[in-house]
């Protein structure tokens, strides 16, 4: 038996007018809001003008901390006011929303998500990334999908422009890495429709990312914004939940590997999850040799001013044999992919990629 849900969505500058009527829909007349300091800066004035006047009580504002590590998961799982809510809304980014739906499930609490940013499709996925209070990966939860996500745009495209950058790198990844994962056929339904719907992920990365991300540098909530903001959120978050499932695991494989390991390489700078799965997805080209799509996406790398080289990420080739390493501990190296990795063509690819990003 398979039980498929995804959640509801409302997309708007208005989008919290929403907010009491989906509460009201599971009977909640209590709630926690949880997120980054600056996510609650910007989502808290919209979601406390929409709950006045209801008769919904606010239990607790709470900021999460900086990262989804397992100490500030144990903050929400035992603050009083979420054990007591019976909503709780995670508002941020990725890690803030990793915490609190990571916590949902020991709580076991029905979670709303307002992604203040889209760098990633957390606030639509039935998985959850934890890491180590070192920075270096854990591994993932796997949470029940949020029950609603509340987009405002204009939110987003007032957020730091890097996040909405590296959130296109991220979101590039999942259409190629679902089609190679599922390369080898013999899909049943769930995973087709994964697959499916997989295909339209990346087109409006290409049509509208550009000029998403030069609206989001002058603070403007337009179209672009808007359709990025859809596609990183419920295109690849709807994908995920679909390619995720007890007896398969399609969601990703080369891209994330690539990033997983370089989280436990130490080197200068701080490097976005979204701007290393990028160079990742250049090295799962070179891994599959479709030199027509490495071309392709490199060069939308180039214009969006993402990396095309193990230099913009602090590395080099002299790591490469400790990026295999630390792979191998990854979800992705163990099950991402249709047939058994090996080192020499994970470090062939990572050469290749590497190589052909400094042509450009």
């Amino acid at each position: 038996m398979r039980t498929i849900g995804m959640s509801d969505y409302t997309v708007g500058e208005d989008c919290f007018a929403e907010l009491p009527a989906a509460l009201a829909e599971y009977g909640a007349k209590k709630v926690a809001i949880i997120g980054g300091k600056r996510a609650l800066a910007a989502a808290l004035p919209g979601i406390e003008a929409a709950l006045e006047g209801t008769d919904v009580e606010v239990l607790e504002t709470r900021v999460y901390g900086t990262n989804s590590t397992r100490a500030n998961i144990a903050k929400v799982v035992n603050s009083p006011a979420c054990q007591q809510a019976d909503v709780l809304i995670a508002c941020g980014g990725g890690k803030a929303l990793d915490t609190v739906k990571t916590a949902a499930i020991e709580l076991k609490k029905i979670v709303f998500t307002v992604p203040t940013i889209c760098s990633n499709c957390s606030a639509a996925t039935a998985i959850a990334v934890v890491y180590n209070d070192d920075g270096s990966l854990e591994g993932y939860s796997y949470p029940n999908r949020p029950a609603h996500i509340f987009i405002n745009p204009k939110i987003i495209a007032e957020a730091p422009a890097e996040y909405f950058w590296a959130g296109v790198g991220d979101a590039l990844s999942k259409q190629p890495e679902v089609e190679y994962a599922t390369s080898a056929g013999d899909l049943e339904h769930t995973a087709g429709l994964g697959l499916a719907l997989a295909h339209t992920c990346s087109e409006p990365l290409f049509t509208y990312g550009v000029q998403g991300l030069e609206d989001v540098r002058q603070n403007l909530s337009s179209e672009a914004v808007k359709q990025i903001a859809l596609d990183i959120v419920v295109n690849t978050g709807y994908v995920s939940n679909l390619t995720n499932q007890n007896d398969y695991y399609y969601n990703s494989s080369v891209a994330h590997a690539f990033y997983n390991a370089t989280c436990s390489i130490p080197r200068e700078g701080t490097y976005l999850h979204g701007e290393v799965v990028s160079l990742g997805v250049l090295v799962l080209f070179a891994y599959t040799g479709d030199t027509e799509n490495l071309e392709r996406y490199a060069a939308f790398n180039k214009q969006m001013g993402l990396p095309v080289t193990l230099e913009q990420v602090g590395l080099s080739e002299s790591d490469i044999p400790a990026l295999c390493g630390y792979a191998h501990a990854t979800n992705e190296w163990k099950q991402g992919n249709p047939e058994p990795f090996t080192d020499e063509k994970f470090a062939a690819a990572i050469k290749a990629a590497n190589a052909y990003g400094s042509t450009l």
